[in-house]
């Protein structure tokens, strides 16, 4: 994967709960780059307070009108920032970051959630193909053209 240029933006990008513990966890990977980052959290800005913060609804594949305005939202954070890389831990928004996130010529990362240990996410099954890195935290989910395993978040 080509690495975005000296202090590039990263758009880091995920859900509520262990999704976003996740994407913490790996904020040291960030280290020399602007990051932004994009939850469903309002609280969790306290957490980046260094950062700029965005916060959007959730939604999911039961209410596709919520789906269809997030996806506008996502895809104008996206347009407004830039970001060399999007990285995202699920679901939804990351699903809908990653797509435009290479409709704007980012790099893509997936890396889907640690709580799927028997199968991938239904984000992460359709959004891997669109990633540049695809990525799961489990070896036995590990597959030929994708998911690759690269050890694990938590």
């Amino acid at each position: 994967m080509k690495k975005p240029k000296k202090n590039g933006k990263i758009l880091a990008v995920s859900s509520g709960g262990g999704h976003w513990v996740q994407l913490r966890r790996m904020a040291p990977a960030f280290a020399g780059f602007e990051a932004v980052y994009v939850t469903v959290q309002p609280d969790y800005r306290l957490e980046v307070p260094d950062s700029r913060f965005y916060c959007v609804h959730d939604a999911t594949r039961w209410n596709k009108v919520a789906l269809f305005f997030l996806a506008l939202r996502i895809a104008w954070i996206v347009a407004k920032e830039r970001p060399e890389v999007v990285i995202s831990t699920g679901a939804a928004p990351g699903y809908f970051a990653v797509l435009f996130g290479r409709w704007f010529r980012a790099r893509t990362v997936w890396i889907d959630s640690m709580a799927n240990i028997e199968k991938m996410s239904m984000s992460g099954s359709h959004v891997g193909r669109h990633a540049d890195l695809w990525l799961t935290q489990w070896p036995h989910l590990a597959k030929a053209g994708g998911p690759q395993y690269g050890g694990s978040v938590l």
